[in-house]
């Protein structure tokens, strides 16, 4: 302060930091002090401690040492006669005359520590809370508790009853706020982590507070700020935001509520015109100030810090500004009645339709109100004597209780006046998908993914930013990074990593700043600076980074810094995420629906072609926000919401999101809750976090857990669900390689690396849908178990469908999977008979093959004694073979076969050839599929090389033969008999061209 220095006196002896608290008395002549070091309640002369600066000082006027433990917590009762109420770590509350300090009751027993206590306006009703689950409302008249509040995650730390005694609201120490509705003892609305967290120093507590006119209520920022809310919407009205350095930890209003005092964990303290928002004083203390009071009716502040050293400020506002007591709002003179000046009106909520009897039909646990509503006169402010807390409540019950039965009967009416009074939830601010929330003195992920993390820790003025990997043996340890930015948001990929801070006041910019983990080039890192607009969200891909500003500009970059394209999206970003040449970017479309659901849009851009590839509404489960956005490992773009539904973007359907993964159903216990980190084509990698925590840690080091991705199927009649999903999960898998492969083909590329594949998924998927028939065979559902045939892809799928209802002596199903089959051969032969011939051109296209030294097999370059001229087919020898086994057929037919039969020739005889091997198991087989047998015998085999079986039978049914291999191993005895299942495995050695 400038020329003034406010001294504190010791009150409470504390050998380490503890929490400390201090009030004063309703007539501004006693202060009462605490320390949760100290056993004793102390009761001070005002007078003796504003001298206590220069001199001795002299003892308390009151000391009480009924507390077995630390004191937490203290609250003085407004009006002439008020009591004082001290909360300890001995879980006890306890009542005292003021000032005299003579103890009155035992209120309640906490089993857990008490953090908190606030009395109302008039002092007959004390709210208490702390470690216990739920904030409990003490009647005065009789110390009776007249209601439990549950809703908060961790331990409640600040209560401040609303001026006008509509709501109660509370802080806990995750940093969320919940407005509590008295009327109907109910949650009113929530505000989710809006400020910090303090778990592991006890010195520090979130703490709130209502303005004098109950029309704002104070919570500490998470940028070291004061945020100010709108009582009735609980939106932010505006923020204090100067030179604290670190979060804010105490504050309180001037009693004309134009001033605001703020104390932080920097150990300054900022007064504040609210009007200007600016910081008219400061001063700066030997340690943090945790807790402050202003004099009723006086320009005084109280302080006391976490050693238990206590002061006041004389003369905080200076005499040039307008005094802190002019203009103190009258409560009683701004009260009005519900809908008009009428009181026998007021006194028929159930006949007219009260205001809160609508709200308690229609709002939800997320659903904020719609605009503000009107002033109405408090149940608790009414000036009857004779009328205490608990009949109050227990009338407005029995109100709200006999409206509830006439709501049939008026459900058009009561819609459309609640409608009237709902607007639209607030918009989800931007985030960084990997995030964490920062935590003082704590490290924080600003990036987590499938390849790593970056974590920041702030220390004196800077932070300390660190890169790993998952793959320790990926490379060198990337260097840590001295930030003096202060980078809030980061996004990293095998190429390097982008970070990115927000303003911090007028003169701060915003800063982007990319570093590559290699270049071939010395300095390669560089940083821009965005003047009059801020980053929100950033990404990066193959050779490129972007980043998405508060003017809805999108900013794409070149990796070595090059500003390559800058294009506006279309509303407010919510986040955005890169892999390899695509950019996704979320952003509202519009305001918040009624209901309170966000309305996302997201659009993804391929950055090397200059275009927009997908451009779709993003969905969201009712009354959720996003929590995680970004693509899988193998491209597919991915979200997960606050509900804990996780989607995947697919081209099915003409692009739909399909759920993959529901936590609710994944999870174990009620408590457990999955941070996503990642997925690929079968898993979802995260981390599970217990309440209240919601996200992970950097110490101890977070543990992956890997889930399987499954659709959120209903309760089948059969009991197999896990082979319904399974089912699912292979169809859109080969949906997705199709795909794929139609994108190459597209483009001209070339394929055949995904044919081996995709057959091997057709397999997979048709041994799915024989184990599906047997269980509806054996659960008597023949026309699903048809529906599951026509699903058949290959054909020996087909004839071991034929073979298991033949076994099951099921003779209609039998009768109808034989019409399936003369169906899909005469469908084929229409098909073939269309293609016209096939010249010995044709033929010849394929044989170079035969001839290239590149394919010839490892056993045959291991046999000295063959020779490639005289091992290999010629060309007329698959006519030959073909001639000698099928009757004769048109030209159109033979054309097409013996094309056919030269690319099988060709491809038989490539040595790269891979035979996939089924991982499909054999468990959840029945006796039904176990009887099964395919009558089949095959010839040939499979030698060491890989080389693959020739089956005769399919070149007696509707297939050539295939050319002997002159490679493979001869088998000298016949196979056995083989299951259903082990036949469907045998399968896939056999090319695609094997389907019907």
């Amino acid at each position: 302060m400038k020329g003034r220095v406010v001294k504190l006196r010791e009150a409470h002896k504390a050998g380490s930091p503890a929490l400390c608290s201090a009030s004063w008395g309703p007539s501004g002549q006693h202060v009462v002090t605490a320390s949760a070091a100290d056993t004793a309640v102390l009761i001070h002369d005002a007078a003796t401690v504003l001298a206590g600066g220069r001199g001795s000082g002299s003892s308390p006027v009151a000391t009480i040492r009924l507390h077995k433990d630390g004191v937490t917590a203290l609250a003085v009762a407004p009006g002439p006669s008020g009591s004082l109420a001290s909360g300890s770590m001995d879980h006890s509350i306890k009542f005292y005359t003021f000032p005299e300090g003579e103890f009155q009751s035992n209120v309640a027993r906490f089993t857990l520590p008490i953090r908190s206590l606030a009395f109302n306006r008039k002092g007959t009703l004390l709210a208490a809370a702390g470690d216990d689950d739920g904030i409990k409302l003490i009647a005065t008249i009789d110390n009776t508790i007249s209601k439990v509040l549950k809703g908060h995650k961790g331990s409640v730390t600040g209560l401040a009853f609303d001026p006008r005694n509509d709501y109660l609201a509370s802080v806990d120490s995750f940093g969320t706020v919940i407005y509590w509705d008295l009327c109907i003892g109910a949650e009113a609305r929530t505000l989710t982590r809006v400020a910090p967290t303090f778990r592991s120093d006890n010195s520090v507590r979130n703490v709130l507070c209502w303005s004098p006119d109950g029309q704002t209520l104070a919570v500490p920022g998470l940028r070291n700020n004061v945020v100010l809310y709108d009582r009735d919407t609980g939106e932010e009205v505006c923020t204090l935001y100067g030179d604290h350095e670190q979060p804010v930890s105490s504050f309180c209003w001037s009693p004309n509520g134009r001033y605001l005092v703020s104390a932080g964990l920097d150990r300054q303290v900022l007064i504040w015109d609210v009007k200007s928002r600016q910081d008219i004083e400061r001063q700066k203390f030997d340690d943090r100030i945790c807790s402050l009071a202003w004099k009723p009716n006086g320009n005084a502040l109280l302080l006391i810090d976490v050693m238990g050293r206590v002061g006041i400020w004389e003369s905080v506002i200076p005499s040039t500004m307008k005094s802190p007591n002019e203009g103190i709002p009258d409560l009683n003179s701004t009260k009005a009645p519900l809908f008009d000046d009428d009181d026998e009106d007021e006194e028929k909520p159930s006949t007219s339709g009260g205001l809160e009897d609508d709200i308690d039909e229609t709002l939800s646990d997320s659903t904020p109100f719609s605009h503000k509503r009107p002033r109405r006169k408090s149940t608790f402010d009414r000036d009857s004597d004779n009328e205490d807390l608990i009949h109050q409540m227990e009338s407005t019950k029995r109100m709200k209780d006999k409206h509830n039965k006439k709501v049939d009967a008026g459900k058009a009416r009561g819609d459309s006046a609640t409608s009237a009074r709902l607007v639209t939830a607030r918009m989800q601010a931007a985030f960084q998908p990997g995030s964490t929330p920062p935590q003082p003195g704590m490290r924080n992920f600003l990036a987590y993914n499938m390849l790593g993390s970056i974590t920041t820790i702030e220390n004196e003025g800077h932070s300390h930013v660190e890169v790993d990997f998952h793959d320790t043996g990926r490379g060198p340890r990337v260097p840590s990074m001295t930030d003096y930015f202060g980078f809030t948001m980061a996004a990293m990929n095998g190429s390097g990593s982008v970070f990115a801070n927000q303003c911090k006041g007028d003169k701060n910019m915003s800063t982007l700043m990319y570093r590559p983990f290699g270049s071939w080039a010395g300095n390669s890192e560089w940083s821009m600076r965005f003047e009059g607009e801020e980053v929100k969200a950033v990404a990066l891909g193959a050779g490129w980074v972007a980043a998405v500003t508060s003017l809805n500009f999108l900013r794409i970059f070149t990796e070595g810094g090059l500003q390559m394209h800058i294009l506006s999206v279309s509303g407010p970003v919510v986040t955005a995420a890169g892999y390899e040449d695509q950019l996704a970017i979320v952003s509202h479309a519009s305001d918040c629906l009624p209901s309170g659901d966000q309305v996302l849009d997201v659009k993804v851009f391929n950055i090397s072609e200059g275009a927009q590839s997908m451009s779709g509404r993003l969905v969201l489960t009712p009354l959720s926000q996003l929590s995680w956005f970004g693509f899988s490992e193998n491209g597919q773009l991915s979200s997960y919401d606050s509900k804990g539904i996780l989607r995947v973007f697919s081209s099915q359907f003409g692009g739909s999101w399909l759920p993959l993964f529901s936590s609710a159903k994944a999870r174990k216990s009620e408590d457990e809750s999955h941070w996503v980190v990642g997925l690929d084509a079968n898993n979802i990698f995260c981390i599970l976090c217990k309440t209240p925590q919601s996200y992970p840690q950097v110490m101890p080091k977070p543990v992956l857990s890997i889930l399987h991705l499954s659709f959120p199927l209903v309760s089948s009649d059969l009991g197999a669900n896990s082979l319904e999903n399974e089912f699912l999960m292979r169809k859109l898998q080969l949906s997705q390689i199709q795909n794929k492969m139609e994108e190459m083909a597209a483009l001209g590329l070339d394929t055949t690396t995904y044919d081996d594949e995709a057959f091997n998924m057709e397999a997979g998927l048709d041994q799915c849908i024989l184990r599906l028939i047997s269980i509806c065979c054996s659960g008597d559902k023949l026309v699903r178990a048809s529906e599951l045939a026509k699903l058949l892809t290959l054909e020996k799928s087909m004839k071991g469908a034929l073979t298991l209802v033949t076994r099951l002596k099921l003779p209609t199903l039998q009768e109808k999977f034989s019409s399936i089959i003369e169906e899909r051969m005469l469908n084929n032969k229409i098909i073939a008979g269309t293609g016209g011939f096939c010249s010995n051109a044709t033929i010849m296209t394929n044989t170079p093959v035969l001839t290239t030294q590149a394919t010839l097999p490892s056993k045959f370059m291991q046999d000295g004694n063959s020779s490639l001229e005289s091992s290999l087919p010629k060309p007329n020898l698959v006519n030959q073979q073909c001639s000698s086994t099928e009757p004769k057929k048109s030209a159109g037919e033979q054309g097409i076969e013996i094309k056919d039969s030269a690319r099988k020739v060709s491809s038989a005889f490539i040595p790269s050839t891979k035979v996939p091997k089924s991982s499909e198991t054999k468990k959840h087989r029945n006796e039904a599929s176990n009887a099964a047998v395919v009558d089949q015998n095959q010839e040939g085999g499979i030698d060491h090389t890989g080389a693959k079986k020739m089956s005769t039978e399919y070149c007696n049914r509707a297939e050539p033969q295939r050319p002997v291999n002159p490679f493979a191993k001869s088998s000298s005895s016949k196979e056995p008999s083989s299951s259903l299942l082990d036949s469907i495995k045998k399968m896939k050695v056999d090319k695609p061209n094997g389907r019907i």
